[in-house]
């Protein structure tokens, strides 16, 4: 869902995307992983992850997707959500090109990315999902659509970060309209979540204050995938790849990705 942080200034020095070529393992097979970031956030939020898989060999993608990282929540504005989930193909597809097999990652709104790309490529080899977001029980989304034509931007919800001192570098404002089209790709991402057969690794904050557990219950309820792994994170919120237990996220989604991809 959304994912803002009170500082755009410094965002753009944050947000550059990162990738890594990484090297063939023992057996020769060339492992890829995708990380996405989620609504109004950027790369930053993925990059310690995406470095971390770099570090043990993989091929590594942490794009940034259209309209944010900008210098202003305006930059977003203008974009929808087929714009990001196009890039998220397309990036997949260099990855999926050079590499035996590719695992697909997403912290909230990359995680309802990572699961459309499933729902439409079934050579996805996992998913590894971090508080992703399909849906909402917050009564406050029913006025978005049409709130999106009177006012261009709500308030943000905040760097929900438990951590002290840690900081997302994600937008200060909510736009309504991106964010309205990305409500409407919700309905028909629910519909085809049975398309998913994968495996999966889903991450849950036990406390998060922007994606309630409502969308959790309604993946693990309606995918079709057997191999099906819920860990829930006791000591972290929404952002939890840089929270306190980002480091049980980076190593436990290094086993699944291993495991899922061995040849």
């Amino acid at each position: 869902m959304v994912e803002d942080v009170v500082d755009d200034q410094d965002l753009a020095a944050h947000a550059e995307p990162f990738t890594s070529e990484g090297r063939p393992g023992p057996d020769g097979r060339t492992i890829g992983v995708l990380l996405s970031h989620g609504f109004t956030g950027s790369p930053a939020s993925m990059k310690p992850w995406g470095q971390f898989l770099a570090e043990q060999g993989y091929a590594v993608s942490v794009p940034r997707l259209p309209g944010h990282g900008g210098s202003s929540w305006k930059d977003l504005v203008p974009t929808r959500y087929d714009d990001w989930f196009d890039t998220v193909q397309r990036e997949y597809d260099v990855l999926r090109k050079r590499c035996d097999a590719v695992v697909v990652a997403g912290l909230s709104m990359g995680g309802c990315l990572a699961l459309d790309l499933a729902t439409r490529r079934p050579d996805v080899a996992g998913l590894v999902l971090v508080n992703p977001a399909v849906a909402s029980t917050n009564k406050q989304l029913r006025a978005v659509p049409v709130l999106k034509h009177v006012i261009p931007a709500a308030p943000a919800i905040g760097n929900d970060i438990k951590k002290p001192g840690v900081v997302e570098h994600g937008y200060d404002k909510t736009p309504l309209k991106p964010l309205a089209s990305l409500i409407v790709a919700w309905k028909r991402i629910r519909e085809e979540l049975p398309k998913v057969t994968c495996p999966v690794l889903l991450f849950r904050s036990a406390e998060d204050h922007v994606v309630d557990p409502s969308s959790a219950r309604l993946i693990l309820g309606t995918i079709s995938s057997r191999d099906v792994r819920e860990v829930v994170l006791e000591n972290s919120y929404h952002v939890a790849t840089l929270d306190n237990d980002a480091k049980r996220i980076f190593t436990e989604s290094e086993e699944f990705v291993r495991r899922v991809t061995a040849g």
